[in-house]
């Protein structure tokens, strides 16, 4: 399973590093890919990252799954970069996985991307899921793709995941050894 989280200046830190470290424990390639022209991309709270990959030098025709951390101005940031836009409609034209939480469910909304798919997102953000139907869970799973509500529901979002796509047992498995149930 092949997995871009991609860090855009003023990310969340925990939704992004969680889910990047629980993929990694479930044996996932998983790559954080800066939106920036640097390696090091700075996230909300003042945490520099250095990400193993710039957008501007990969290629995701492999990627499995696409996964957008939220986060201000993060969040912001990602949906500006006309580069991922693309990249995330490509994906989707494709019925590939997209997996955002916190904020960045908004990045789907606006595409139109969440029209009749069940969504969680972080409160105050329902407005920008544009025809989704929400859900007040931590996480949420519709056709191909996932959703989070915020930051303490990162671990949760990336168990998802691991169920997801290789089964319950090592996503409980995981859950029981990070000490998360």
């Amino acid at each position: 399973m092949r997995v871009a989280v991609f860090l855009a200046n003023g990310f969340e830190e925990i939704e992004a590093l969680a889910t990047v470290d629980v993929l990694r424990r479930a044996g996932f390639d998983t790559k954080t890919v800066s939106m920036e022209e640097d390696h090091i991309v700075e996230g909300a709270h003042g945490i520099s990252v250095v990400a193993d990959d710039r957008f501007s030098e990969r290629s995701f025709v492999n990627t499995d799954l696409l996964v957008l951390p939220g986060g201000m101005p993060g969040t912001l940031n990602l949906g500006n970069h006309s580069g991922l836009i693309q990249l995330l409609m490509d994906h989707d034209s494709r019925g590939k996985w997209i997996a955002a939480i916190c904020a960045a469910p908004k990045i789907l909304g606006e595409l139109g991307l969440l029209k009749g798919q069940f969504a969680t997102c972080y409160p105050g953000f329902e407005q920008y899921l544009e025809g989704a139907v929400l859900v007040d869970e931590k996480v949420a799973v519709s056709s191909h793709f996932v959703t989070g509500k915020g930051a303490g529901a990162a671990v949760d979002f990336a168990l998802k995941l691991v169920e997801l796509f290789i089964d319950l047992e090592t996503s409980e498995s995981l859950r029981k050894s990070l000490i998360a149930d």
